[in-house]
């Protein structure tokens, strides 16, 4: 809109005052702001808690393993630094 004047719904030539005033008096036409976010929350929240769920998950899996463990130990020693090359 270069070199282009801004106008107003009845053709007029607006200045930057009754921008403002227009852009404030369609701003108020909107219902509640809060309702209106409040299902962003809500799924957030939801997300939040199934990745909460799913972290609560692996809780404990070291210790379920521990007889595997053990045995794998005793069948593997562990390795030593001769004999890598560095």
């Amino acid at each position: 809109m270069a070199g282009r004047a801004a106008l107003d719904p009845n053709g007029d030539r607006m200045t930057t005052a009754t921008m403002i005033a227009f852009a404030a008096a369609e701003a108020e036409h909107h219902g509640n702001v809060a309702l209106e976010t409040f299902w962003y929350g809500a799924v957030a929240l939801v997300v939040f808690a199934f990745l909460g769920i799913v972290t609560l998950s692996y809780r404990n899996v070291a210790n379920r393993h521990a007889p595997k463990a053990e045995a794998y130990a005793r069948t593997h020693p562990a390795p030593t630094r001769e004999g890598h090359g560095h």
